[in-house]
């Protein structure tokens, strides 16, 4: 008796600690786990630990065999399935597995209220008190991007299309095989000058300056070669030049012989490349800073372009009443960028020539234009510490002198902005407060505008 006491101990034991002497089956186990019990060989303490002990050892072995089925299937996806499935800083992605195909698809929104205008007053009559003001709520931009490269990472493209105006605004192939040359083709927003290269989903501001509208060379239709030099030394630079159409956006085929002429040069002194986008929200942790000269001549009905194509500025004709070739545009720009530790600082200055060949002697014959604005930003928490991350606060000064031998006719702008940033540029909250001055008739004009502005990236 004594001799079978001490065995049942022992299995009691083995079981106790997680081993078998002997293989035995589940059912068996708990036939044999009930008879020590009724035997007083273990107590009903031992019994609810073996118990206990047996269900965990059912959940590992459940999760083992789930996993070891998760992994198969995995490798079974990846074996016969050649197409990946991903989300990153481009959107959703889908990508061959050897690497020779990939398309990004991501959508991007842009919600906006504004009081008392959206578009800053440019004439007498926009200034005018009697003029009614307007409250709006609008989507001021809603777009889907589609980029990724074919055969090749080096063969990129890419397009964008709005959806409020229905219009394509960009479609490019990229030939990127190498750093220092790489030809763009397509239609596509001109990299003349910063402040329009620069996404309006990365910008400072609700809106992009004064200076804009009357200097963008914005979107055209042709090829530009670019690339960037000596990356990392004193001499790091960037180069653009470029052959287009010069009727802008949409206008396909162009509409006489004649062609627009671009080259810009970067200069990024400091030996490191400046992104374009504006803020410093990404943290440089070393100072980085760019200096630039463009020019860019052109002859066409147009006087002045947007994301609508060929346009007029005021006091011009409009391209449907002008004739072919009217407009001779020579233009110059000159831009300096810096960023450091939440810091960011942008200027640009403009000039623009314009001459009539309807008109070869006399008033309005040639119309040069200036124009400038200079922008800082820095988020405040970097000195003091209590306030929020996220916050970033801005200025910005610019003009516009639309004849510069016209006297009273200089128009300002003063602009004061925070931006709240959830996700750096992806998902931000813009707020800003400006004024607009028009220097005319020897008094000055002047109009008070607010923008909240709420821009998401999916």
């Amino acid at each position: 008796m004594s001799t079978l006491r001490s065995l049942l101990t022992m299995v009691s034991l083995s079981i106790l600690m997680g081993g078998w002497l002997f293989p035995v089956s589940s059912m068996a186990d708990d036939a044999l786990t009930d008879v020590l019990r009724e035997k007083g060989v273990i107590t009903k303490e031992d019994y609810i630990r073996i118990q206990a002990e047996k269900e965990k050892k059912e959940e590992q072995a459940k999760r083992e065999t789930k996993k070891q089925l998760a992994d198969e299937t995995k490798k079974q996806i990846e074996t016969n399935l050649p197409v990946k499935v991903g989300f990153g800083h481009h959107g959703f992605s889908l990508a061959t597995r050897d690497g020779k195909f990939e398309t990004n698809i991501q959508w991007r929104f842009q919600f906006r209220y504004s009081f008392p205008f959206d578009s800053p007053p440019r004439t007498l009559k926009q200034f005018n008190v009697t003029e009614p003001d307007s409250s709006s709520f609008n989507v001021r931009r809603a777009r889907i991007k589609v980029g990724g490269h074919g055969y090749k990472p080096w063969l990129k493209y890419y397009f964008e299309f709005d959806w409020p105006s229905a219009r394509l605004l960009d479609w490019r192939v990229m030939v990127s095989k190498f750093k220092w040359a790489t030809l763009k083709i397509g239609q596509y927003k001109i990299d003349y000058n910063r402040e329009r290269r620069d996404s309006s989903g990365k910008q400072q501001f609700a809106e992009r300056s004064i200076v804009n509208r009357e200097f963008t060379i914005d979107r055209q239709i042709g090829a530009t070669l670019y690339g960037h030099l000596f990356p990392g030394s004193m001499a790091d630079s960037r180069y653009w030049v470029g052959v287009y159409n010069g009727t802008g956006r949409g206008e396909n085929p162009n509409d006489d012989t004649n062609h627009m002429y671009m080259g810009r040069l970067q200069w990024n002194f400091l030996g490191r490349d400046l992104k374009f986008q504006q803020t410093d929200v990404e943290y440089h942790e070393q100072p980085a800073g760019s200096v630039a000269f463009a020019a860019v001549t052109g002859i066409s009905k147009c006087t002045r372009f947007s994301s609508g194509g060929c346009g007029n500025l005021d006091g011009f004709l409009s391209p449907s009443k002008a004739v072919k070739g009217e407009f001779r545009i020579d233009q110059m720009m000159e831009e300096t960028a810096f960023k450091w530790r939440g810091f960011s600082l942008q200027h640009e200055f403009h000039w623009k020539q314009i001459k009539d060949s309807q008109k070869p002697t006399g008033p309005g014959s040639k119309t040069n234009m200036m124009g400038s604005y200079s922008q800082v930003g820095y988020f405040p928490h970097y000195m003091i510490p209590l306030v929020p991350k996220p916050l970033e606060i801005a200025f910005r000064y610019a003009f516009v002198d639309p004849n510069v031998f016209m006297p009273n006719d200089m128009r300002r702008e003063f602009t004061w902005g925070l931006n709240w940033f959830f996700a750096g540029h992806r998902n931000k909250l813009t707020a800003d407060v400006r004024r607009e001055v028009l220097a005319q008739a020897g008094a000055d004009r002047s109009e008070w505008g607010g923008r909240l502005q709420y821009d998401v990236s999916f």
